[in-house]
C-alpha cells in the first residue's frame, strides 16, 4: 500500500510539474498577442468611433506596450494590432471580423462602435469563441444575448434601465413642480434609437406623461429643422432625442436657431462628447444627455489627463462610454494575465466570474453585465456630470429649467 501511494504521489507530482512546464512553454512560445478590430473610420458612425473607441484602443495599446506588454506567466509580450475599416456597415464589419479570424489569426478581437454593429458581429464572435466586450451598445436584448452568447458582455446596459432612470428623474422634477407633463420625443431609426424609444414610450405613458410628439428619422438625415419647428409649435416641457452624434449636434443647433428651449433638453449619443462643448460653449449649460461619469473621481481625472496626453491634438474622451471602453480593455488584460496564456475560453470564464480594478471603479459582472450605470448626465459649469441614477457615487443635482439659449 505504501509503495502504491508513493508511486501515485510521484506520478501526481510529475503531472503537476509537466503542467507547470507546459504552461511556461506556452507562455515562452508566445512572442506577442495579436489583437484585431474593425472600426468605423468612414461612414455615419465615424464621429462616435473617432471619439469613444479609437482613441481608447490606441491609448491602451500604447500604455500596455510601454509597460512591456501583457504578462503571460513570467514574461510580458507586446500587443500586435491588425485593424480594418468597417465603413459603418454591418456586412462589412462581419466580413472584416471573419478576415481577422481566418486570415490574420488574431488572438483576441475588440468590438466595433455602436449598438447596431455590435449586434451584427455578435453571432460571429460567439461561433468562433472570442470574448465580446460590447462597451458601446445599449439594448434591451442584452440579458437574452448574454445567455445565448455567453462570450458576450454588455457593458452599457439595457434600454429599459435607461428609460426607467430618465423617467424617474422626470417624475422627481415634476413632483418638485419644476416641469409639467408634456414630452416631445424623436429617435434615430437604428438599433439604438429603436430600442431606447421603444423602452421610453411605455415608461412615459405609465408615469402619466403626455407624449405630444413621437417620431423617428432615418440614419444620415441631413435636415432636422422641420422636426424641430414642429416640436417648437407644441411648446413641450421636455424634449428627448435618442440620437447619434451627427443628429445630436444638428438637433441642438436647430433648437437654438428656432428658439426651442424646453425646461428639460435631453439628447443622445454625442451630448457627452468634448466636441459638443467645443461647438456650443455656454449653450451646453443645463443640457442633459445619455451617460455621464463621476467627474470628481481621482481615477477619472487621471484617465482624462492620460487620454489628452495620448490622443491626437490633445482630444478629450467623451463623458460616458469612453471610460467604459477603457475599463473593458483593463478587464480583458487582467483576465488574460490571470489565465496566463492565450486561452479564449478561460479568459471568457474569468470575465464572467472575476473582479476587475478599472478607471470606473471595481467591476464585477452579474450575468455578463455590470450592476451600476450612468444613464443621465448634464453639462454643468463646463463639465458633463452624471445626475442619474441619483444613488450613484458622485451624482450631482439636476439644474432645471435649462438656461435659455444665448447668441453664439
Amino acid at each position: 500500500m505504501t509503495t502504491f501511494l508513493t508511486r501515485r504521489a510521484a506520478l501526481l507530482a510529475a503531472a503537476t510539474c509537466a503542467a507547470t512546464i507546459g504552461l511556461a512553454a506556452i507562455a515562452e512560445a508566445q512572442t506577442s498577442i495579436k489583437i484585431g478590430y474593425a472600426i468605423s473610420r468612414t461612414g455615419p458612425n465615424t464621429g462616435g468611433a473617432a471619439v469613444t473607441t479609437i482613441p481608447n484602443y490606441e491609448l491602451w495599446v500604447k500604455e500596455v506596450n510601454a509597460a512591456g506588454g501583457i504578462k503571460l506567466g513570467d514574461k510580458r509580450v507586446p500587443i500586435e494590432v491588425v485593424q480594418y475599416d468597417d465603413r459603418s456597415n454591418a456586412e462589412e464589419a462581419v466580413r472584416a471580423l471573419e478576415r481577422l479570424i481566418n486570415q490574420d489569426k488574431v488572438d483576441f478581437i475588440l468590438p466595433p462602435w455602436g449598438t447596431g454593429l455590435n449586434l451584427a458581429v455578435g453571432p460571429t464572435l460567439n461561433r468562433e469563441g472570442y470574448p465580446h466586450l460590447a462597451a458601446t451598445a445599449v439594448t434591451d436584448r442584452a440579458p437574452e444575448l448574454a445567455k445565448r452568447w455567453p462570450n458576450s458582455f454588455w457593458l452599457l446596459g439595457t434600454s429599459a434601465d435607461a428609460a426607467k432612470s430618465l423617467v424617474e428623474l422626470l417624475n422627481k422634477l415634476r413632483d418638485e413642480k419644476k416641469i409639467g407633463d408634456t414630452v416631445a420625443m424623436v429617435s434615430i431609426a437604428d438599433g439604438f434609437g429603436i430600442d431606447l424609444s421603444g423602452a421610453a414610450r411605455p415608461a412615459l405613458t405609465n408615469a402619466k406623461f403626455k407624449l405630444a410628439y413621437d417620431k423617428t428619422y432615418p440614419i444620415g438625415t441631413q435636415d432636422l429643422a422641420p422636426i424641430v419647428n414642429e416640436i417648437k409649435a407644441l411648446n413641450p416641457d421636455v424634449f428627448i432625442a435618442f440620437s447619434y452624434p451627427p443628429d445630436t449636434l444638428a438637433l441642438t443647433e436647430q433648437s437654438r436657431i428656432a428658439g426651442l428651449n424646453p425646461k428639460v433638453f435631453y439628447t443622445g449619443v454625442g451630448t457627452a462628447f468634448p466636441l459638443y462643448k467645443q461647438k456650443f460653449g455656454k449653450n451646453t449649460e443645463g443640457v442633459m444627455g445619455i451617460g455621464g461619469w463621476s467627474g470628481d473621481s481621482p481615477a477619472i481625472k487621471d484617465y482624462l489627463a492620460r487620454h489628452k496626453a495620448s490622443a491626437a491634438n490633445g482630444a478629450e474622451p467623451d463623458r460616458w462610454a469612453s471610460a467604459v471602453t477603457y475599463a473593458s480593455l483593463q478587464m480583458l488584460q487582467q483576465a488574460i494575465e490571470r489565465v496566463g496564456k492565450v486561452d479564449r475560453a478561460a479568459v471568457i470564464k474569468d470575465l464572467q466570474t472575476g473582479s476587475f480594478d478599472t478607471v470606473i471603479g471595481k467591476v464585477k459582472l452579474e450575468n455578463n453585465m455590470p450592476t451600476r450605470y450612468w444613464w443621465v448626465g448634464q453639462w454643468q459649469d463646463g463639465e458633463f456630470y452624471g445626475i442619474a441614477p441619483a444613488g450613484n457615487e458622485g451624482a450631482r443635482k439636476a439644474i432645471v429649467p435649462k438656461p435659455a439659449w444665448v447668441a453664439p
